[in-house]
């Protein structure tokens, strides 16, 4: 396999004609990326004029005015993208993009500087870290074909996370804030440009209590990044990060009953998640003349994560039968047991690209091209303890106590990829495709011998966008591309046996149509119609995702709908000196459905393979088999709007308004109305947020005052069924103020 990535991408340049051609006539934000030394999903705001698909950029003015506490609430004005709380702190973001389910972020991918941050992208998928929002300068999204340089995941999206650039000069910011909830955070960022040699370093501390009783966090971060210029057109960028978090946090969601008692509550808490991540990464751009740009990146992170939780309502202890000594939930805190969920991980990856434009068949072009090599290790432990507040393995000789997992799981994974954009006159034509081939191999070592099992797959990703730009202030664009997502080593290798699991990959056909339009500098819109087309769709196995949640072939499923991005400047409309603005994003998903045979068994414990009668460690019973083709997918609305007023007088007063809409959802593919006592299934009821922040700029002091307040009206909503109710954020208000020297 090895041999095959190289000679792709040799196929791939010496298919592009006469390499090296001069880069005058390409657009000036092709030339503006050839010289970064990081590598951009979108670009410049001018970039998206030719980018083969659907995209938004949330710029650094823009989080700083709304003085964002989660990327949750940056995300929810890009149309099509679901962003979900769970704890308050943005800590394991929730986001799903056009439809797909966002527990856990698992069908998106997830970049910081164009490098994957997520635990294991290839082998496990899922954002149970998130780095603080505070510490970027915007975000970009990308949505369309253009995705498929970036891999593995290419169903739903592109969230690259952009760092500030190091300063030409020395200058630096400390921000200092508190507010509800016992919130208090501080970030110093400092650096400079000293000869060759640029640096910046960025320190963070956020401590708060949670949305519900028996939870907080304390979080700390430090990042470095260094520019060394090593020779004309030659430099290396260092980046290296610490991030720690000690929360009281619950995995558990809420039963209808405890819901009923107290929407905050939470009972659990001893419950607690332990995590260090770490990690570098050095990125070094050489250009080869003529407009050649070849950018090298070595990457890699470890992170240890220990969650230990109870729960009431899975079969995770206190509330299994493995925990005799437990006695039920009024025991809770005395002699029920725990579970610790202990993972470590650790990632590395070389991936250098090349960018070059060249001319020939009638025009000019530039062309992406690269490959990567990543590998990954997870060794994933799960001890069961005897107390509440165990940290350790409890007595073997107890039932349920002890060792209950002890899994190494690895992945390799070899990539290559090439996107070339043809400028022809008005047009932009833009083929792609990318190359993945992936081996995950699992030892189960609590067997005596160990037992080992090991699966590959390659597949070929292609894309295809296409713009036209009739005249300079409008560009239609429309794009194909394949969807992938790999599947996680868990679920396709069996853990008793190491057989193969028959679990294809994900797969899908994307489409996409739209038009964006700038007439003036007063008026911007984009405008989207979007297809998803799945071969086959990976999702939870069980109703609700609950305990033991493993995933499964959805087989065919749909989502079309559309977006809408727009914003309207009064100030340059009317030629007043008082700027007040208005923007709004807005989805409609009318479609999000099983479209294949798919079954599910209605019952209270896993049926066997018939349906039949069964006996289970809840009882005995019978199940029916019920299709839920035609369904709708869980945790799809149908409509999403995020609008926002703003009004600016001079450099001094900014405040600005916000109300964020989102429509009913189905907890599990049943599409179950009546609620059911573990909380786990039922609607997600629509509801209607407000959000307020007020700036006040003092130049001659370089001091900006802020207020913000989210949830204004304190609104109370379900905002999550996958484990049990979850609530909403309460009225959040934050006050601080942010120095500039």
């Amino acid at each position: 396999m090895r041999s095959r990535i190289p000679l792709l991408l040799a196929v791939a340049l010496s298919a592009t004609g006469q390499l090296g051609a001069q880069s005058r006539q390409l657009p000036e934000d092709s030339k503006d990326t050839l010289r970064l030394a990081e590598i951009r999903v979108v670009g410049t705001a001018d970039a998206l004029a030719a980018i083969p698909g659907s995209g938004a950029l949330i710029d650094g003015i823009s989080l700083s005015r709304w003085h964002v506490l989660t990327v949750n609430e940056a995300l929810r004005r890009v149309p099509g993208v679901h962003a979900r709380d769970e704890e308050g702190f943005g800590l394991r973001p929730n986001i799903g993009i056009r439809g797909l389910n966002p527990t856990r972020s698992t069908k998106v991918l997830l970049l910081e500087d164009g490098i994957p941050l997520t635990l294991a992208p290839y082998g496990d998928n899922a954002s149970y870290y998130h780095p603080p929002v505070g510490r970027f300068a915007r975000i970009e999204v990308l949505k369309g074909s253009g995705q498929i340089l970036f891999g593995p995941q290419t169903i739903g999206g592109v969230i690259n996370y952009v760092t500030p650039s190091i300063p030409d000069r020395r200058a630096g910011t400390l921000t200092v804030s508190g507010g509800s909830r016992e919130n208090r955070s501080a970030m110093a960022r400092f650096g400079g440009t000293w000869g060759p040699v640029g640096a910046m370093a960025n320190l963070s501390h956020r401590s708060g209590d949670g949305v519900r009783a028996n939870t907080g966090s304390r979080l700390d971060d430090g990042t470095i990044k260094t520019t060394l210029a090593l020779g004309a057109g030659h430099n290396l960028t260092l980046r290296g990060n610490v991030f720690r978090e000690r929360s009281n946090v619950t995995y558990s969601g809420l039963t209808e009953a405890e819901w009923a008692a107290d929407p905050r509550a939470n009972p659990f808490r001893n419950d607690s998640m332990l995590l260090d991540r770490w990690g570098a990464s050095a990125t070094d751009r050489l250009e080869l003349g003529r407009g050649v740009t070849l950018l090298t990146t070595i990457y890699g992170y470890g992170v240890s994560r220990d969650w230990w939780r109870q729960s009431s309502n899975s079969e995770q202890r206190p509330n299994d039968r493995s925990d005799p000594a437990c006695g039920g939930m009024q025991n809770l805190n005395t002699t029920c047991g725990n579970q610790g969920r202990l993972r470590d991980y650790s990632v590395w990856g070389v991936e250098p690209r090349l960018r070059a434009p060249w001319s020939g068949f009638g025009g000019h072009a530039l062309l992406d091209a690269g490959v990567r090599v990543h590998g990954e290790r997870q060794e994933r432990r799960q001890v069961n303890g005897d107390a509440p507040t165990a940290r350790s393995a409890g007595d073997p000789t107890n039932p349920g106590s002890g060792i209950a997992e002890d899994n190494r799981r690895s992945t390799r994974a070899y990539s290559a990829f090439a996107q070339n954009r043809w400028f022809l006159g008005r047009w932009t034509v833009t083929p792609g495709l990318r190359l993945e081939h992936v081996r995950h191999e699992r030892t189960n070592r609590l067997l005596d011998p160990d037992v080992s099992g090991a699966t590959n797959m390659t597949y070929l990703v292609p894309g295809l966008g296409v713009t036209y730009a009739p005249n300079p202030l409008v560009t239609l664009f429309a794009g194909a591309h394949r969807g992938f997502a790999p599947p996680r080593v868990e679920d396709v290798i069996d853990n008793a046996s190491g057989g193969v699991v028959e679990l294809d990959a994900e797969l899908s056909w994307n489409y996409e149509i739209g038009v964006r339009t700038r007439p003036g500098s007063a008026f911007e819109l984009e405008a989207t119609a979007f297809r998803l087309d799945f071969e086959n769709q990976v999702v939870p196995a069980s109703v609700a995702g609950g305990s033991g949640a493993t995933l499964t072939s959805a087989g065919r499923t749909l989502h079309q709908g559309l977006e809408l991005a727009a914003r309207v400047d009064a100030a340059t409309l009317l030629r007043i000196q008082h700027q007040v603005f208005v923007e709004a994003a807005w989805t409609w998903l009318p479609a999000a459905r099983f479209e294949g045979e798919r079954y599910l068994y209605v019952g209270t414990a896993a049926p066997d393979v018939t349906g039949k009668a069964y006996s289970g460690q809840n009882g005995a019973g019978t199940r029916a088999q019920t299709s839920v083709t035609g369904n709708r997918l869980p945790y799809a609305p149908e409509g999403m709007l995020a609008a926002s007023l703003g009004y600016q007088y001079r450099s001094a007063l900014d405040a600005r308004i916000e109300m964020v809409y989102l429509g009913p959802q189905f907890a599990d593919p049943l599409n179950t109305t009546a609620t059911v006592p573990d909380g786990q299934q039922g609607v997600l009821p629509s509801h209607t947020v407000w959000n307020a922040a007020l700036n006040y700029t003092v130049a001659a002091t370089r001091s900006t005052a802020f207020v913000s307040v989210n949830n204004l009206f304190d609104h109370l909503h379900v905002a999550d069924r996958t484990r049990g109710l979850l609530p909403g954020a309460p009225r959040t208000v934050q006050a601080g103020i942010t120095q500039s020297f």
